[in-house]
C-alpha cells in the first residue's frame, strides 16, 4: 500500500520525503518492485515464488521539521529495515528518498559520511556504549570523530551530560551505570553533535517498565524544549500513542495506516489496525473537537468551557457532576458540546458515523 501523507502546508519542505520505496533481500530483489505480477503477492507467496524477502513494500511517507514520527509494527513487519534505509545503513532496493529536498540515493561516500556524522543521528536499543571510556568521553566520541579539539567536545559533551540528568556522572564508565542512565548516555551522544533529526530504533524495549517510562518523559521533554524532528520506531502501541505526534502503523513491510493517534484509535483503517487498538482507553486518546457535536438551544452559552485539543477524559468529571454538558472553544469560540450521549459514544467506541458521530443504530444502543 502507498501511503502519502499531504497533513501540511505543500510550501513546508519536509525533513524526510520518501516515495514508493522498497527493500527487497534476496537474488532477484531488484526484478520485484517492477513487475506488476509479484508486487501484489503475500509475503508467503513472493518468498514462495521468487526466493525473496521484501522488508519494506512501497512505503512512502513525510517527516515532517519538529514532528515526532512514529513507525509502528510487530517484529518483522519492516520497520527497523525502514529506518535503516533512511541514512542507507540499509541499501533500498527502489524509490525515492530525500533529506530536505537532497537525494540520498545519489549521495556518494563522503556526503553519505556527513548525513550520519551532522545531520541524522541514531539511537539504537543496544547502546553501543565504549566500556574503556569514561561516561563524558563517550558522549563526546562524535564530536571525536568529526575532528572538533579535545577541550571544545568535553565542554559540549558536559552540557549534553547536564541535559538528559546525568549530571555527576561523567567520570564514571558505563560498566558503573544503570540500563536507564546508559540509554541516557547513548541519547547524550547522538545530541551532542546537534543533528537535525534523531532516528530510534526501539531505543528502550531492553528497560525496566518503570525506567522506560522515565526515558519516554525525557524524551519528550527534549522534544518540548528543542523541537528536534524525531522519528521512533517502536513495536509498543502504548510507546507510539504516547510520544508520536503521527503514526505509522506497518504490516509486512507496508504501512497499513498513517495518522495521528487520535485517527488511528478513532477510524482504524481495518481490521488489523482496529485489534491493534481495540484495547486502547479512548477517552485518553479523542480529543473533545471529535467528540462534540453541534450546540443547541442555549448550550451554547452555558456549561463549563473546555479547549477542543482536550481528552474525553477531561469531561468526564464535569458531566457526571450534573449530568449536562461541557462547551468545546477555540480561541474563546463555542465549536460544540459534548453530553453525556456522546461521552458514552466515545468511550464505547460507536463513533464511527458522520464526523465521529453515532450512527443512528448506534445511538439506540446508547
Amino acid at each position: 500500500m502507498t501511503t502519502i501523507d499531504n497533513g501540511q502546508d505543500a510550501a513546508t519542505e519536509p525533513v524526510f520525503a520518501v516515495r514508493n520505496l522498497w527493500k527487497v533481500f534476496g537474488r532477484k530483489a531488484e526484478a520485484v518492485p517492477g513487475d506488476e505480477s509479484l508486487r501484489g503477492l503475500s509475503a508467503a507467496e513472493l518468498t514462495e515464488r521468487t526466493g525473496c524477502t521484501a522488508a519494506v513494500r512501497d512505503v512512502s511517507f513525510d517527516v515532517h521539521p519538529g514532528e515526532v514520527f512514529v513507525v509502528m509494527g510487530l517484529s518483522g513487519s519492516g520497520k527497523s529495515t525502514l529506518v535503516r534505509c533512511l541514512t542507507r545503513l540499509i541499501e533500498p532496493t527502489s524509490g525515492s528518498l530525500r533529506i530536505d529536498g537532497e537525494d540520498v540515493l545519489a549521495m556518494d561516500k563522503a556526503r553519505l559520511r556527513e548525513l550520519r556524522r551532522h545531520r541524522a543521528a541514531m539511537v539504537f536499543q543496544h547502546f553501543g556504549l565504549l566500556p574503556h571510556r569514561t561516561v563524558l568521553d563517550n558522549i563526546a566520541y562524535g564530536l571525536e570523530i568529526q575532528g572538533m579539539g579535545k577541550a571544545e567536545r568535553r565542554e559540549q559533551a558536559q552540557k549534553m551530560l547536564e541535559k538528559v540528568g546525568l549530571t555527576g556522572l561523567g567520570d564514571r564508565r558505563p560498566g558503573q551505570l544503570s540500563g536507564g542512565q546508559q540509554q541516557r548516555v547513548g541519547l547524550a551522544r547522538a545530541l551532542a553533535t546537534d543533528p537535525e533529526v534523531l532516528l530510534f530504533d526501539e531505543p528502550f524495549s531492553a528497560l525496566d517498565p518503570l525506567i522506560r517510562r522515565d526515558m519516554q518523559e525525557e524524551v519528550i521533554r527534549l522534544h518540548r524544549e528543542e523541537g528536534r524532528t524525531m522519528v521512533f520506531i517502536t513495536h509498543d502501541l502504548s510507546e507510539a500513542l504516547r510520544l508520536g505526534d503521527r503514526i505509522a502503523l506497518m504490516r509486512d513491510g507496508q504501512v497499513v495506516q498513517l495518522g495521528t493517534p487520535e485517527e488511528i484509535v478513532a477510524s482504524p483503517a481495518d481490521d488489523y489496525v482496529r485489534d491493534f487498538v481495540r484495547d486502547v482507553p479512548r477517552e485518553q486518546v479523542i480529543t473533545l473537537r471529535r467528540a462534540m457535536r453541534p450546540a443547541e438551544g442555549d448550550e451554547a452559552t452555558t456549561g463549563p468551557a473546555m479547549p477542543c485539543t482536550a481528552p474525553v477524559i477531561d469531561a468526564i468529571g464535569p458531566i457526571a457532576r450534573d449530568g449536562g454538558h461541557v462547551r468545546v472553544t477555540e480561541d474563546g469560540r463555542t465549536l460544540g458540546v459534548v453530553c453525556h450521549t456522546r461521552l458514552l459514544s466515545v468511550i464505547a467506541g460507536l463513533d464511527s458515523g458522520p464526523d465521529g458521530r453515532p450512527t443512528d443504530r448506534e445511538a439506540a444502543a446508547i
